[in-house]
């Protein structure tokens, strides 16, 4: 059988995913398949891996479907005994992907490893998180858990074939963020542990896709996407703890930003972090009448889920 199946989304990222993908064919993996699933992007990247990467299955989309579709097209395709997820703007080392099947053939108890992720300059990313968004505000939800690690940044990673399709694949309420920390829960509470990989390294430029949305946009596509999983794995109670408390951090970062700004040399990123908190502001307190209004779960109401895509947004992931 067939070791890995490499799965790439891609939407508006052409020269990045062209350079990705000559290091994924240059890379030790045995016997493996690559997948890239364009989201509709306009800077012609499906016609230049079509031209330049015949080798490559290519699915051109007519429409961005957000990352949690695009993955869960190319799943049913998939041969291999492993699926590496990986982002268009990384460049895996020669060694990683024959060091993750390696790592994930050691220790049947792991069901997704993440690679140890770097800047291009060789500089750690934070690849490995213990907790999970708002765990802390947590009662129990989370008790019980197979072991320490909670998640790992999605960039880059391994999971076994068979376990994903039991699974369902990515859940596709989450059109952008959020989706692989999910995953990741929902594959420690079927039983299995998330891994790391620090011999698998992958070198991720980060953020690409979303380099044109603005500071608004970006943080209320995060904190719906945080909304969605909070709805999905924790008690309204919880809920309620999270919001008040993100509530009140924003509203005193707010004011002191604001008290700051006349007397900054750099306000353009008093702006910049001015308009994070404001939006987190307004956001949470719709997300709180809604949630007062309609109690039905998360990807069940209006303006949620697959549904809910804002005209031009990125694939995610990247």
């Amino acid at each position: 059988m067939m070791d890995l199946s490499v799965i790439i989304v891609s939407y508006n990222t052409a020269a990045l995913t062209c350079d990705c993908l000559k290091s994924v064919l240059a890379a030790d993996a045995g016997e493996r398949e690559v997948f890239v699933v364009d989201n509709a992007s306009a800077d012609g990247s499906a016609g230049q891996i079509k031209e330049g990467f015949p080798a490559v299955h290519l699915i051109a989309n007519a429409e961005n479907r957000g990352f949690a579709a695009a993955n869960n097209q190319a799943l049913p395709l998939c041969r291999g005994r492993y699926l590496f997820f990986l982002n268009p703007d990384t460049r895996v080392s020669p060694d990683a992907f024959a060091g993750a099947v390696s790592f994930m053939d050691a220790d049947p108890q792991i069901g997704l490893a993440g690679a140890r992720i770097v800047n291009p300059d060789g500089t750690p990313q934070e690849s490995v998180s213990f907790r999970y968004p708002g765990q802390k505000h947590c009662r129990g939800e989370l008790d019980g858990l197979p072991g320490r690690i909670a998640c790992v940044l999605g960039a880059a990673m391994i999971a076994r074939t068979g376990l994903i399709r039991e699974l369902g694949g990515f859940d596709e309420t989450f059109f952008l963020y959020g989706e692989d920390q999910d995953l990741a829960l929902r594959i420690r509470k079927s039983g299995f542990e998330i891994g790391f990989i620090p011999d698998a390294v992958v070198i991720h430029y980060g953020g690409q896709s979303e380099a044109p949305t603005g500071v608004a946009a970006l943080w209320e596509k995060k904190v719906r996407a945080e909304n969605i999983f909070y709805r999905k794995h924790y008690r309204p109670e919880t809920l309620q703890r999270i919001w008040r408390s993100e509530r009140i951090k924003a509203a005193y970062r707010r004011a002191t930003l604001r008290l700051a700004l006349p007397f900054s040399s750099d306000r353009k990123r008093i702006r910049a972090k001015l308009a994070r908190y404001e939006t987190i502001l307004a956001v949470t307190r719709e997300i709180a009448r809604r949630d007062k209004n309609d109690p039905r779960p998360a990807g069940k109401r209006r303006g949620e889920g697959p549904t809910a895509r804002p005209e031009g947004s990125p694939s995610g992931g990247a």
